[in-house]
């Protein structure tokens, strides 16, 4: 019979395991823009429906639009300020008013 080697065991080089490089996802202010038709209770609650706020900064920031042509609703990731413009684009062309709003790069970061 003939005698089988068994080989080496070769053994890796200890690796050093990388600390994740993780970022935060760049944030996006959602804008309320003010046009002269859509009625200051639709605004009032499209703020307290999809964006959260109490009565008192709801009739705050629709003041504030009315006022000085717009106002920030928030600060979402990308995903989630297009998901608030379209509930609130949807929700005032169903109810026939043209409330429109927009988002711009936050960068208070």
């Amino acid at each position: 019979m003939s005698q089988t080697e068994t080989p080496e065991i070769v053994r890796k080089a200890a690796t050093e395991t990388a600390e994740p490089q993780l970022q935060r996802p760049p944030m996006y202010r959602v804008v309320m823009l003010n046009d002269d038709f859509t009625p200051m209770e639709f605004v009032t609650d499209v703020l307290m429906r999809f964006f959260h706020k109490t009565e008192e900064v709801a009739n705050q920031l629709m003041m504030q639009v009315h006022h000085d042509g717009s106002a920030r609703c928030g600060i979402f990731t990308r995903d989630l300020a297009e998901t608030k413009i379209h509930q609130v684009e949807t929700a005032s062309r169903t109810s026939g008013h043209p409330l429109r709003c927009m988002m711009e790069l936050d960068s208070d970061d």
